[in-house]
């Protein structure tokens, strides 16, 4: 699944994947997945559809290693996604695949890609950060959910 512009209103049958949704003033990333887990990594391939063009042409040169703790899944969700943010702009890094493990509270985990280049990977959207806006982690018809909306 790709980028789809679906609210979260209108979420009729879900399929593992990633999705961006409108938001008054910004953005909003979901992550679907058959496990928690899956619905993290895609959350992570949703904000990186933001910042370049095309998530397909970032290539799998580097890895990082994250970990990150949090209250609960739903503010884990963004701490993940808020060191994914904060890695990116310290390294000028683009990642495309992810890998993690969560245990309760906490996740460990890689994020896989290089370093960003205008001409390779185009311009997107700055994001900013992540927030607890419409944020939530929970399982829904099967699936796992994972979203929140971040600050463009």
């Amino acid at each position: 699944m790709g980028m789809d512009r679906m609210g979260p209103q209108k979420m009729e049958k879900l399929t593992p994947g990633w999705q961006t949704f409108d938001h008054v003033a910004d953005i909003g990333i979901r992550g679907m997945g058959q496990s928690i887990e899956e619905a993290f990594e895609n959350g992570a391939c949703a904000l990186f559809s933001l910042v370049v063009d095309d998530l397909s042409k970032i290539s799998p040169v580097r890895k990082k290693k994250i970990a990150c703790a949090s209250f609960d899944l739903t503010g884990l969700f963004v701490a993940w996604i808020n060191n994914l943010i904060a890695i990116s702009d310290m390294e000028q890094m683009v990642f495309g695949r992810f890998s993690v493990a969560v245990k309760e509270t906490s996740l460990s985990g890689i994020a896989i890609g290089e370093k960003w280049s205008f001409e390779k990977h185009g311009r997107g959207i700055e994001v900013k950060g992540a927030t607890f806006t419409e944020a939530t982690v929970r399982k829904e018809n099967g699936l796992w959910i994972a979203q929140c909306v971040v600050d463009v």
